[in-house]
């Protein structure tokens, strides 16, 4: 059951003192078929550890296959915003996503299910996470920066990325639950994936939910325009098509906000992007059309200037 994993993974986050090693240890515990490592960052406003867990497929790159990657990465500022407020903020619930989606797999793999492709998870552990001013309701800020992220939890064997995030602050999407994005690939805001809302609608069991974004979402951080939050900042680091998978609520709750996860909703997502992983490593579901997305470039040039922070003019 998924359930079960994203309630021990809940009680091993919301600590002050949980690490990235704490993390490890509990998915070791529960199989050694993967592969984790651990890192400790610094940045201006504190250090994180971040979390890379492979699970090698059957027909794995990594053990000399040739069957697609999927990377699943669980984006957020923090999982907790001590000494400010106390407890696990609703910012974590990407990386208690993507954590409780990773002991899943090694359970499955454990007991013989291994999929097809490998799939690579990603993610950061930081309890004392500061925050930032945001409307309409206050964002979570990280001690590092997008682009140490990026460069942590977006690597080149991933054939196509999940980004799941916390994505409650907004009056876009009033829902609870989990949503998708159309799929993001080297600039171009794309059809939203037809096997992805299949997928939805069979581990869901609803109509599936979709979060509109707009060209300011898939732009860098930092280049002065509003961002939804950072559900599609993998997209700017990376040629692979990138969907976002944001849990959202029917009111707009701040990401600081405590007593605000929801395990039901977070083992909804656990559930879909397995679903997912299943599926893409078999090369049964596509993010995009490529063949559509050479018509795109052949008509309208290359977008991926929109993956970088643009023409900075400076006052003077």
């Amino acid at each position: 059951m998924s359930l079960k994993h994203v309630m021990e993974l809940l009680e091993v986050l919301d600590s002050v003192h949980v690490t990235g090693e704490d993390v490890k240890k509990h998915l070791e515990a529960i199989s050694t078929y993967g592969e984790i490592t651990v890192e400790t960052v610094e940045g201006k406003k504190g250090s994180t550890d971040f979390i890379k867990i492979v699970v090698p497929g059957e027909d794995g790159k990594s053990t000399g296959g040739d069957a697609p990657t999927l990377g699943i990465i669980g984006r957020l500022g923090g999982i907790g915003a001590r000494p400010e407020v106390k407890g696990f903020v609703s910012d974590g619930d990407g990386a208690l996503s993507c954590v409780a989606a990773a002991a899943k797999l090694l359970d499955m793999a454990g007991k013989g299910d291994r999929l097809k492709g490998d799939v690579i998870l990603t993610t950061h552990i930081c309890p004392t996470a500061p925050t930032l001013p945001h409307d309409p309701v206050p964002f979570m800020d990280s001690p590092v920066d997008i682009l140490a992220m990026n460069q942590h939890e977006v690597t080149e064997e991933m054939d196509a990325i999940l980004s799941i995030d916390t994505t409650k602050g907004n009056m876009i999407t009033n829902h609870k639950g989990f949503a998708i994005t159309p799929t993001v690939k080297e600039g171009y805001i794309l059809k939203i994936s037809t096997d992805l809302l299949h997928v939805y609608t069979q581990s869901a069991g609803i109509l599936p939910v979709t979060l509109p974004i707009t060209t300011q979402d898939i732009t860098p951080y930092g280049n002065g325009v509003y961002h939804v939050n950072s559900i599609l900042q993998p997209a700017v680091a990376t040629k692979s098509p990138v969907v976002g998978v944001a849990i959202t609520t029917e009111t707009a709750v701040a990401g600081c906000g405590t007593g605000a996860t929801h395990p039901t909703d977070v083992e909804q997502v656990v559930r879909f992007v397995i679903e997912v992983a299943k599926l893409y490593g078999e090369n049964k579901c596509a993010f995009y059309d490529a063949e559509e997305f050479s018509r795109l470039e052949q008509l309208y040039g290359k977008m991926t200037h929109l993956q970088t922070k643009g023409n900075q003019v400076t006052a003077g």
